[in-house]
């Protein structure tokens, strides 16, 4: 189920419970919870609507103006049903957490072997070393220029790197990936330690902003929150790529943070 930035921060926030689809069955169930930008979404409701059963208040808790505007929204693909689901903000993602946690021996027996599992159910056979390596060497690169150096469809190569996420080995940046220090430690366990680039103290960028201001705030070498606090919303403004919505979310990130832009 795909829910878009806005409405990721809007569930997060409460103010948002509802969404609506057009699908030809139902395509979650409740008690799932997605993984997302913003952390776990459990689905508490699902139910097939009618149209002529929308009411505003329906509008209203799924983020939209009107009820004229969830009708049009729901304009395409008429011919499915509409379906009803509520959601709420579950909590923090568990691999946030896990992707800190450095295993010990014990525990590296044991990640390295579900890698070998990994590799052994592959179409293309081994890949998960190679990954982690790629990432590792080019921390920040968009996925489909990494997935063009192993020769790989983009939206493949998406797939097999969360299942590293999965495992707390990889974290999703704004715009390419990190090793998480999981898997640094696995990495290095492999091959053998290597150095690396100090990383970045402080809070990542949300990935909720766009490519295009992440890629506006990395120019100007903004790459944490705590850098672009620094900053006055009016300067912000004034890079290329960085609109009012990406301004609005990262003041939002700030906020939580218990700050704001330098103004």
């Amino acid at each position: 189920m795909m829910i878009r930035p806005a409405e990721l921060e809007a569930i997060r926030r409460g103010e948002i419970d509802l969404a609506f689809r057009r699908w030809d069955r139902a395509r979650v169930k409740v008690g799932t919870k997605l993984k997302t930008a913003v952390g776990l979404i459990e689905v508490v409701a699902v139910e097939q609507v009618t149209a002529t059963s929308l009411r505003a208040d329906d509008a209203r808790r799924a983020g939209h103006p009107s009820l004229g505007s969830l009708r049009e929204g729901l304009a395409a693909r008429a011919d499915r049903p509409i379906f009803r689901v509520q959601v709420r903000h579950a909590g923090e993602d568990p691999r946030v957490a896990l992707r800190e946690s450095v295993p010990d021996a014990e525990e590296l027996a044991t990640i390295v072997a579900g890698l070998d599992r990994l590799d052994a159910a592959s179409p293309i056979g081994p890949w998960t070393r190679e990954t982690l390596r790629l990432i590792d060497a080019n921390p920040e690169v968009r996925a489909p220029e990494l997935a063009e150096r192993v020769g790989r469809p983009a939206a493949e190569f998406k797939t097999d790197v969360r299942k590293l996420k999965d495992r707390g080995l990889t974290e999703s940046l704004a715009i390419g990936y990190l090793l998480s220090p999981r898997g640094e430690a696995v990495l290095d366990h492999l091959d053998g330690p290597r150095e690396r680039a100090p990383r970045r103290a402080g809070t990542p960028l949300p990935r909720t902003i766009g490519a295009a201001a992440t890629r506006a705030l990395r120019a100007a070498d903004l790459h944490t929150l705590e850098a672009v606090a620094g900053w006055r919303r009016s300067d912000l403004a004034a890079l290329h790529g960085v609109g009012p919505l990406a301004l609005d979310r990262l003041a939002t990130a700030l906020a939580e943070l218990g700050t704001g832009f330098a103004d």
